[in-house]
């Protein structure tokens, strides 16, 4: 028989950890399943995450698991590749080929950053190829920053939050065409240059990025190069419940897709909670964490209600017999 979880976390990032937390602390039962493939793997630390400042990702993974199974919770490593619903609860399915029953289900899969098709980009992700001006930014100040252009508001965007943090930033336009005129003021009015033409490639050396080569050859000296990557939420297991991805805009440019849930992490599947990257593109570790947490509390919320329910029915069959009823 397939074991049985009060809950079954598929997901053991920031979110599905704290959620996870919240409810073996609420005396629940649960199991946390992981692939071990975080989103911020190749980055070297975590930053705004108060009283973590600085921790490597890997440590900040590791200390939330013992967290969970010092609670009583356990945590496999293993891929949820479906769930279907099964008398109230759910089935769910791993790699492996176990199968788990769940009453409710916290998903908190993330996301896969899809990155711009330029040879060499992808090698220095989450190194001195960044997108988050808040994850990253502070690491690369004062140093010469390029933005990689994909659409105008976000290169604009981008160009702006960077020059916060240096004097010496420069939009590379690549595929994107000509910039209006209000946002080429903009760029003029803050210093920051732009450079017309495709970039074919990083340039590296001494395993550090030296700068951005164009398709005339001209290579840009840049020590770091921020892009905007398109974030596509990990829903196999959700999908295979009904629940797909919505595309997410800024300004206008679709930014990713995400699966929509209401402000507690609840889904349009009853028994299905998200938190994290896989509802909210924009979320960073701290605020991952804090979306599990308050999923994990409406979960446990929400089985303590079925509970009474059942508790209330049992209760007026007793007293039905007693009477005579």
């Amino acid at each position: 028989m397939d074991e049985t979880y009060d809950v079954v976390v598929v997901g053991g990032g920031a979110a599905g950890l704290s959620g996870a937390v919240a409810l073996a602390r609420s005396r629940r039962s649960v199991l946390v399943v992981d692939a071990g493939d975080p989103r911020n793997a190749p980055a070297g630390h975590v930053h705004n995450y108060l009283g973590r400042e600085g921790t490597p990702p890997a440590e900040l993974l590791a200390a939330g698991r013992a967290d969970v199974k010092g609670y009583g919770g356990e945590v496999v490593t293993d891929t949820a590749v479906a769930a279907e619903p099964v008398d109230g609860g759910f089935r769910v399915t791993f790699t492996s080929g176990r199968t788990v029953r769940a009453r409710r289900m916290l998903v908190t899969t993330g996301l896969v950053d899809e990155l711009p098709d330029v040879a060499g980009l992808a090698a220095r992700w989450g190194r001195d190829v960044l997108h988050c001006p808040y994850c990253h930014g502070y690491e690369v100040r004062d140093r010469a920053i390029g933005i990689l252009a994909s659409a105008v508001p976000t290169a604009v965007h981008h160009a702006l939050l960077f020059r916060q943090l240096s004097d010496d930033v420069t939009v590379f336009l690549h595929t994107v065409g000509d910039l209006p005129p209000d946002a080429r003021e903009q760029l003029v009015a803050r210093g920051v240059a732009v450079v017309d033409g495709e970039v074919a490639a990083v340039e590296v050396a001494d395993d550090r990025l030296t700068g951005l080569r164009l398709r005339s050859g001209e290579v840009v000296p840049r020590d770091a190069v921020v892009v905007a990557p398109t974030f596509v939420a990990r829903a196999e297991v959700l999908t295979s419940l009904g629940l797909v991805p919505v595309e997410q805009e800024m300004a206008g440019v679709v930014m990713g897709a995400a699966v929509p849930a209401d402000p507690t992490g609840a889904t349009a599947v009853p028994g299905v909670w998200v938190a994290g990257n896989v509802t909210d593109l924009r979320a960073q570790v701290v605020s991952a964490a804090a979306a599990g947490l308050n999923a994990g509390a409406a979960i446990n919320a929400d089985l303590i209600a079925e509970e009474t329910r059942r508790a209330v029915a049992v209760l007026r069959a007793q007293e039905g017999v007693a009477a005579g009823r």
